[in-house]
């Protein structure tokens, strides 16, 4: 498979209440080059709690890689290749 081949990961991301004033998701857009659909989200009213967000990211393999290793870098657990209709 080409570098240049777009591809998709299923993702289970959860970013703790520390972690909300940070645009987590945004800097996979902006940083990375992904697409990132949210097919499910768990949040606590008011931004309180940890939010549990299950993200389709679109992109070519290395954009996804570096994408990836930014997440484990911040120490945020994450799940892969999970099933959207779990929740």
């Amino acid at each position: 498979m080409s570098d240049n081949t777009l591809t998709h990961k299923r993702i289970r991301l959860r970013i703790p209440k520390d972690y909300h004033k940070e645009p987590v998701i945004s800097c996979l857009v902006s940083n990375y080059g992904l697409t990132v659909n949210i097919t499910a989200a768990l949040l606590g009213a008011n931004g309180i709690g940890d939010g549990w967000f299950d993200l389709d990211l679109r992109g070519t393999s290395p954009q996804i890689d570096s994408a990836l290793t930014y997440i484990n870098d911040l120490n945020l657990e994450i799940w892969h290749d999970i099933d959207t209709g779990s929740w």
